[in-house]
């Protein structure tokens, strides 16, 4: 009879978010609770459990099959078997640091177990099948069969000296033995070597996801940050743009002022002084975040207009449709004004979708509606699918586009949605809740500045 059985390897268990069907995580992590952290350490526990299954096995096979086959082995050969069969456990413990000195041992014990055994019983299976497989994921293919088919007729040779010696026959324990050694040997380590390359290919699929992964974010973060630059930019502008006008008036309110002139001179010096600090500050923070390509110091900025908002989609469909695009500009609801943060970020969405429409879908016709309602303003942008190309590429993949307009509805409070129409087009969808719009309450003054900022 044929003693056979398998074992483990020691390949990571999980790639990012594939698991593998070997070793698990938490049988690990018991390793290393345990000390057995290296190699050696944790083949040797390998080597202890074969040791004790063989012991397991023999056990049986005194006990029970050699008298139900009628086979009978003597004290002292019972002892030289059971020796060679549990001394062949022991050369595991090098299998992945000496594969090639493990599978010798294991090769020179089984030929001992041979010796031992009567010509009709095969003893062996268990540290054979583990010493082909370990030989064939470590070394390369040539050489793993090379050394695995050298060990496969030792058992063969071992067999035939043995008939020749004790005068039996010949014939059948050669071509038994060496049939047996080329599966457990040569089988085993081409199934190592079948293991260690989908090893290998998984490791380099991992290894390009995750360099993947690290391009795709490296490259949102570039763009998440230039967008936020930019939106610190307008953000700076604006408040810049507001707060000068807030100043300058306040100053002609302070001296036009006839009535109660202390008093009027207290609170308009203390707008003044609010106006100035608030702009120092938001110059401060802001300008931290805000990019200065060729400045030289503060104030140098070419950027010192606000800019635009809702008002200025007229010129962005004239300028579209300049450019060959068709767009028609729909408006529903009474206008309102917004802050001034809030009407810049409709505007470059708005932008940014034309801008989208006409790299995804050339030719298509392009529908935008600006629609203010009782408790929200919202601005839609919708394209058609482009003649002869099937869908808008841009449902199919987020690009840097799409970040952009969510930082900035984001940064107003607002929600953005984006997808695919059921014609195949892309719809672009801005709504501001009314709540988030900023409202100033300020005193009235009896008079402004000619050409004060609202």
């Amino acid at each position: 009879m044929s003693t056979t059985g398998g074992s483990g390897t020691d390949v990571p268990t999980m790639l990012d978010d594939t698991t593998l069907p070997v070793r698990p995580r938490r049988f690990d992590a018991l390793l290393n609770r345990l000390g057995l952290t290296t190699p050696v350490a944790r083949d040797g526990l390998l080597a202890a459990v074969v040791l004790v299954l063989t012991a397991t096995l023999l056990l049986g096979l005194f006990e029970f099959v050699l008298g139900m086959e009628g086979l009978t082995i003597g004290p002292v050969q019972g002892v030289v078997l059971t020796v060679g069969a549990c001394v062949q456990a022991l050369p595991l413990v090098l299998r992945r640091v000496r594969p090639v000195l493990c599978l010798s041992l294991v090769v020179a014990c089984q030929v001992l177990i041979i010796i031992a055994s009567p010509d009709d019983l095969s003893v062996g299976g268990i540290p054979q099948i583990i010493a082909g497989y370990t030989v064939g994921t470590l070394l390369p293919v040539r050489r793993a069969l090379a050394v695995t088919g050298a060990a496969a007729p030792v058992a063969a040779l071992a067999a035939a000296g043995t008939a020749l010696v004790t005068g039996n026959d010949l014939l059948v324990p050669v071509l038994n033995h060496l049939v047996s050694g080329l599966i457990t040997y040569v089988v085993s380590a081409l199934v190592g070597n079948a293991v260690a390359t989908r090893r290998n290919y998984t490791e380099l699929v991992r290894l390009r996801a995750t360099e993947v992964l690290r391009t795709q974010r490296a490259t949102t973060q570039a763009a998440i940050f230039a967008e936020r630059s930019r939106m610190a930019r307008e953000l700076h502008d604006v408040a810049a743009h507001h707060l000068s006008g807030l100043v300058v008036q306040a100053a002609a309110v302070e001296r036009q002022i006839d009535s109660d002139p202390e008093a009027a001179k207290k609170g308009t010096a203390w707008i003044r002084g609010q106006g100035k600090e608030t702009l120092d500050s938001l110059r401060l923070i802001v300008g931290v975040l805000r990019e200065r390509p060729g400045s030289g110091g503060p104030g140098e900025d070419a950027h010192d207009a606000p800019p635009p908002g809702l008002g200025a989609l007229d010129d962005l469909v004239r300028t579209a449709r300049a450019l060959g695009d068709t767009v028609d500009l729909e408006r529903a609801g009474r206008p309102r004004p917004l802050a001034p943060i809030a009407d810049a970020a409709f505007y470059r969405v708005a932008q940014e979708a034309l801008s989208n429409a006409r790299q995804h879908a050339p030719g298509a016709p392009v529908r935008m509606t600006v629609r203010f309602e009782e408790r929200e303003v919202a601005l839609e942008v919708t394209n058609e699918r482009a003649v002869g190309r099937g869908a808008a590429r841009g449902s199919d993949r987020r690009g840097m586009g799409l970040i952009g307009m969510g930082e900035r509805a984001h940064l107003v409070g607002a929600t953005l949605t984006t997808g695919a129409t059921p014609s195949g087009g892309w719809r672009v969808r801005l709504a501001l809740p009314l709540h988030h719009e900023v409202t100033t309450t300020a005193p009235a003054a009896p008079a402004l500045a000619e050409g004060g900022q609202e």
